[in-house]
């Protein structure tokens, strides 16, 4: 049978993908219902599914879940925001001049593999336990990401429409905008949706370490009440996890409407 031919997955199960991950998740929930009734799980540790959504529930009537949650949205955001900018002027500038490129290697690869949990103290003396001081480690992890793939963007530009932009004399504007940009474009997107996960786990990872308010200081204050209060730890990232999923989603959209004239994502569009 030819590749033309070879029926995908979602053909010999017959099945729509998405409806098999809503199938997935609703098999995980089952486990998780019946792992600490049956002792393989210790409950006062793990929670039946039941618990954790009554938890959902009580949250969902508490301004204090709400307010926080709004907290965490603002935070990721904004130092997303940040970083998909800065990373992508900063990518552009740097991977178009070659002796930028250069200087700037070694640089790059030294500060990049640095975690960004281990600037928190130097973070909290600097900037504070506010949301600054979460911004700062938001913005130091997502920025890698979109720098990084603009990098490998910019060096992938066809040597001959380079050479042909500057017999022509264009501009350096010019080059960047009808040169570059065209080529980066799906390196920028794909460096994008990984800062975004990025982002949102760093998130969470300030509030619980430094304080910052938001879910992550929530599930801190939850975990600290003893262990009546473990459902409502489970609820908090379970919410987490919804927001990564949604995440992910609108930001595949998102590639597919912007990227819609590249071959790539046009052989994934339905005839």
């Amino acid at each position: 049978m030819t590749n033309a031919t070879r029926p995908g997955p979602a053909r010999r199960t017959g099945i729509p993908p998405r409806l098999l991950g809503l199938l997935g998740l609703a098999g995980f929930a089952v486990l998780i219902e019946i792992l600490p009734r049956v002792g393989v799980l210790p409950a006062r540790y793990f929670p039946t599914t039941t618990a954790i959504f009554g938890a959902l529930a009580d949250y969902a009537g508490d301004s204090r879940f709400w307010t926080a949650l709004g907290q965490t949205l603002r935070t990721w955001v904004i130092g997303l925001t940040i970083a998909v900018l800065a990373g992508v002027a900063v990518g552009v500038v740097i991977g178009a001049v070659p002796v930028l490129r250069a200087l700037t290697a070694s640089t790059i690869e030294f500060l990049r593999p640095i975690p960004s949990v281990a600037l928190i103290p130097l973070v909290v003396v600097l900037v504070g336990s506010g949301m600054s001081g979460t911004l700062v480690l938001v913005v130091y992890a997502s920025f890698w990401q979109v720098l990084v793939q603009v990098l490998h963007g910019v060096a992938d530009v066809d040597p001959v429409a380079r050479d042909t932009a500057r017999a022509y004399h264009l501009g350096f504007g010019y080059r960047v905008r009808y040169v570059v940009w065209p080529t980066a474009l799906p390196y920028a997107v794909t460096g994008i949706r990984l800062a975004t996960a990025v982002a949102l786990i760093l998130t969470i990872t300030g509030e619980l370490t430094i304080g910052t308010p938001g879910l992550g200081k929530l599930m801190d204050t939850a975990y600290n009440s003893g262990l009546e209060a473990v459902p409502s730890v489970y609820a908090i990232v379970v919410v987490t996890g919804l927001i990564g999923v949604l995440a992910n989603n609108a930001t595949r959209a998102a590639e597919r409407y912007v990227l819609a004239w590249h071959p790539a994502v046009r052989a994934e569009l339905p005839a």
